[in-house]
């Protein structure tokens, strides 16, 4: 491919991913993969070109832009030795005209912008939410430790107790040590988010929104396989990658329970009022990731927001029916909004009495109401924020 027809490329893409958000459709990565299967013809440099022109669109329009030909000249507003490219030539794109405009360039849309600024994320705070992250690993104590586990690459030791970092791109999916689970792909802040859960052999502990069970392989590793895990969630497909994935691990995972929405409590009957802790890893806007998913902004409206505070304070409400006296609920969002965050702590414990909050015991973070937020800017780590709770006996 030419330069020229990279960017004409990486205008099609943009126009595919545009209509994603605005209708809800697939993501960018999903897009992106489906386009050049259909073009077998692009080399890998040319795949690459292209990803990373898509993607520094992406990162640069705060709003859904009109379509990808405004994204990609914001782009070339930022850097001129595109502009050039815009040649006319047969696969290449048509030269800008007269009275073109390119895309708004910033962080997010207006209403998000005000969301971050109330919840304290302006500035610097703000845009390292864009910035690129890098790749993190836990190895798996089941099977392996950090200090003598060899791997294709060195990574940087980082302060979770078993987490290593490495640049991002770096190819870990392809090592024969990630194919026979001795390390786990997972950001250092959700390390430090297990962590503070403090499961200990012996107990009851649940994972009320598992997905594909990331943490709930970290937690069988804390517990050394020692703990009655129990792993829940509504999305049966993400729910059946668990079981693989234990085994790889070398996990034991006691139970997974699919739960159907809104009688949640069928299924989880016979755990209600026994968990000694439970975790709630709560569907969220994703706002903590956006360094990973910068198009997650594009396709986060008001009304998904408050749908997913709802859904919040659902899943929060079920996880506290299945804690017992003296236990203990963790609530995890991968966002930096208040909104998903220190006001649904708040909302809880104005509908609960006889809990309280503790203090979540991590070294990382900033206290944040009666939580702690972690953040790119301030942790260099994905966007999350953590909660701890406990039952009065």
């Amino acid at each position: 491919m030419t330069p020229a027809a990279r960017v004409q490329a990486a205008i099609e893409l943009l126009d595919q991913i545009i209509e994603g958000a605005r209708n809800k459709g697939a993501p960018a990565d999903r897009l992106i993969s489906a386009y050049f299967k259909q073009r077998r013809y692009a080399g890998s440099k040319d795949r690459r070109a292209v990803r990373d022109l898509v993607y520094r669109a992406i990162r640069l329009c705060g709003e859904v832009p009109y379509d990808g030909r405004s994204a990609m000249l914001a782009v070339a507003t930022e850097d001129a030795s595109l502009v050039p490219l815009f040649d006319g030539s047969e696969h290449g794109p048509a030269k800008i005209g007269g009275g073109e405009m390119a895309a708004f360039i910033g962080t997010a849309p207006d209403w998000l912008m005000e969301k971050l600024k109330a919840s304290g994320i302006t500035g610097k705070e703000a845009e390292a939410l864009l910035g690129r992250a890098s790749l993190d690993v836990r190895v798996n104590t089941l099977k392996a430790a950090r200090d003598t586990i060899e791997l294709p690459e060195e990574g940087e030791r980082l302060a979770a107790p078993n987490a290593l970092r490495f640049p991002s791109g770096t190819q870990v999916e392809q090592w024969r040590e990630y194919r026979d689970g001795l390390v786990e792909i997972q950001d250092h802040a959700s390390q430090w988010v297990c962590e503070a859960v403090g499961a200990k052999a012996g107990e009851t502990v649940i994972d009320l929104c598992a997905g594909a069970g990331g943490k709930t392989l970290a937690l069988a590793a804390q517990t050394g396989n020692g703990a009655s895990l129990i792993a829940c969630d509504t999305d049966k497909r993400r729910l059946g990658n668990l079981a693989p994935r234990a085994a790889r691990a070398g996990a034991q995972v006691d139970h997974t329970v699919l739960l159907n929405p809104k009688v949640e409590r069928e299924a989880l009957a016979p755990w209600i009022g026994k968990a000694d802790r439970v975790l709630v890893d709560a569907p969220c806007s994703g706002s903590g990731t956006w360094r990973r998913q910068p198009e997650g902004r594009w396709r986060l409206d008001q009304a998904e927001l408050k749908r997913l505070t709802q859904l919040q304070d659902h899943v929060l409400d079920i996880g506290a029916e299945l804690v017992k006296p003296g236990g203990t609920l963790a609530f995890v969002t991968c966002s930096v909004l208040d909104d998903e965050g220190a006001n649904r702590i708040e909302a809880f414990l104005e509908r609960h009495k006889g809990w309280s909050s503790t203090k979540v015991p991590i070294p990382l973070g900033k206290a944040r109401g009666q939580g702690t937020r972690l953040s790119p800017f301030h942790d260099d780590t994905d966007g999350f924020f953590v909660a701890l709770l406990a039952l009065e006996c």
